[in-house]
């Protein structure tokens, strides 16, 4: 059974995640506090993380930091409804996906299935080299690590496939409806900002291309494109 981490102090949710995850095949540990969930989160002996926002001793959005000065582990965030701006800084702080409170069980099963496909090499890293090159970029999808100009950066997992897509179409425009289906797993809803969080969290680790050369553009509208030095942009032909 795969190993998944719920920190949340709602005992009542946590028995009934518990009993419907284990019937999906998962096996459930549940802290139910902020420093009892950071500690659990860095065994590293679970496969993914489920973290409410809200939580008694450290907060949710700080026990994500911590995590992410240490480890790489997929996280969900758990957020109260409306609270659009714990969802954006939990994505830009390095959460892989959210989920608003009440929540249909199905869906959180459907998204830390997405995810764990993904790790293991699914449909998003299908039919790619394992060594990915573009300029002073070099990703490796065996060992999952990447390096900018001959430096190791630590990039989440959303953050590496979305680089991998990148990379593989370096010079042509991505859809944010593409990388919502083929990175995100799900279909891009109308007011979802995800996608632009993890773009833009990419593009702040990576940096700009050159003196004066932007590495991944927005295109109005349309998406996102990875400019590559010496490589013609195919831009839509309203831009």
């Amino acid at each position: 059974m795969t190993d998944i981490l719920l920190i949340d102090d709602d005992t009542e949710l946590g028995e009934l995640l518990t009993e419907w995850l284990a019937d999906e095949g998962f096996r459930v540990t549940v802290a139910t506090d902020g420093r009892q969930g950071l500690a659990a989160a860095l065994t590293q002996t679970h496969a993914l993380v489920v973290l409410d926002v809200m939580l008694p001793a450290l907060n949710g959005l700080e026990v994500l930091r911590a995590i992410r000065r240490e480890s790489s582990i997929p996280v969900i965030m758990l957020t109260a409804r409306g609270e659009d701006i714990d969802r954006i800084i939990g994505l830009e702080i390095g959460a892989d996906d959210y989920l608003p409170k009440p929540f249909n069980p199905r869906e959180l099963v459907a998204r830390i299935r997405a995810i764990l496909r993904r790790q293991a090499g699914g449909p998003a890293a299908a039919g790619s080299a394992d060594t990915l090159r573009v300029d002073d970029v070099v990703l490796d999808s065996t060992t999952r690590s990447v390096e900018l100009a001959g430096r190791p950066i630590r990039l989440t997992m959303v953050e590496f496939e979305l680089l991998a897509l990148f990379l593989r179409h370096a010079g042509q425009v991505i859809r944010r409806e593409q990388i919502s289906t083929q990175i995100l797993g799900r279909e891009l809803a109308p007011f979802d900002r995800s996608v632009d969080v993890h773009v833009s969290s990419l593009r702040r680790k990576l940096g700009p291309g050159g003196p004066e050369r932007e590495r991944i553009r927005a295109v109005r509208g349309v998406g996102y494109l990875y400019l590559a030095a010496g490589k013609s942009a195919m831009l839509p032909a309203d831009q």
